[in-house]
């Protein structure tokens, strides 16, 4: 009799976890997949990815003629989101802001998403999804011609002043080497290279592609890229909102059909005549114990 009662109370415990795993009454799983599509959902009800972006990184994202107007706005991420937005069936609305105020603005739901050259790091994936890397590039520097802004080496930015936005990897890394960092609000490229140029600051740390055409917009100024200092291959990627799975599976799949096409190629050609949604053919030097 005692091993009849044990059977059933076994069957009993069974039963109620099988309930527990998945069924049509407010199971686990039912719960853990609303969560993953509530943020696609919402998108697809209101037909609008809501963009943020910082319209000043020219050329990944900046107005060409008159600022506030969205049809002017473009460059290589804001075009590569526009076209993602179109596959979708979705029409795009941008908001502009600092890098700094990004990260938060998806965070708290005011954004979908935002662009603008981030990278993926340890500790973002934390706080957020991120989708397929849309861009490959590494860490170059902007010094002031004559004399490099006596930076020979990493080790050398120790106690240089380095211009930066407050939470930006590249930010991390002046710091990491003992440079102070001079942060800036949602400014134009030109205030960073003249502040370098004048001597307010020393140096800019930041990606190749965005340096290397921000130096040639002003040709007058006595900056350059460092002719040796190139280190720190990245990757740069879509910020989406933490466990938005099927958005980011949505995003990815757009992603993943512009690079099979030739989008991805050729809106990077057109901006930084060069493929940078391709990884860079030359070996470029690692930066260990960065802890980013």
């Amino acid at each position: 009799m005692k091993r009849l009662i044990y059977l059933l109370l076994a069957m009993v415990v069974v039963l109620a976890a099988c309930g527990s795993s998945g069924g049509q009454d407010g199971s686990v799983e039912d719960s853990e997949e609303n969560t993953t599509d509530e943020r696609w959902a919402e998108i697809q009800e209101k037909g609008e990815l809501v963009v943020v972006t910082s319209g000043t990184l020219y050329p990944a994202s900046y107005y060409e003629g008159d600022e506030g107007n969205q049809d002017n706005l473009t460059g290589y991420n804001v075009e590569l989101i526009r076209e993602v937005a179109q596959r979708l069936g979705l029409d795009i609305s941008f908001e502009i802001m600092g890098v700094d105020s990004m990260l938060t603005a998806v965070k708290n739901g005011r954004a979908d998403v935002a662009i603008n050259d981030i990278e993926p790091t340890d500790s973002r994936k934390k706080e957020f999804n991120f989708s397929d890397p849309y861009k490959y590039s590494f860490t170059t520097m902007v010094v002031r011609e004559e004399d490099n802004s006596g930076i020979e080496s990493l080790e050398d930015l120790e106690g240089k002043k380095a211009g930066g936005g407050a939470t930006t990897v590249y930010s991390q890394i002046a710091e990491y080497y003992g440079a102070e960092v001079v942060t800036y609000g949602n400014a134009p490229n030109e205030a960073y290279l003249r502040d370098v140029h004048n001597g307010r600051t020393d140096v800019v740390i930041n990606d190749y592609y965005l340096q290397k055409f921000g130096i040639a917009e002003f040709p007058e100024l006595d900056i350059h890229l460092h002719p040796e200092l190139r280190f720190r291959p990245t990757e740069q990627a879509i910020v989406i909102p933490k466990d938005a799975e099927t958005l980011t599976q949505e995003i990815n799949n757009a992603l993943e059909e512009m690079r099979e096409d030739g989008t991805l190629s050729e809106l990077a050609i057109e901006f930084f005549e060069e493929d940078a949604s391709q990884k860079p053919d030359e070996e470029i030097k690692e930066v260990e114990d960065l802890n980013l």
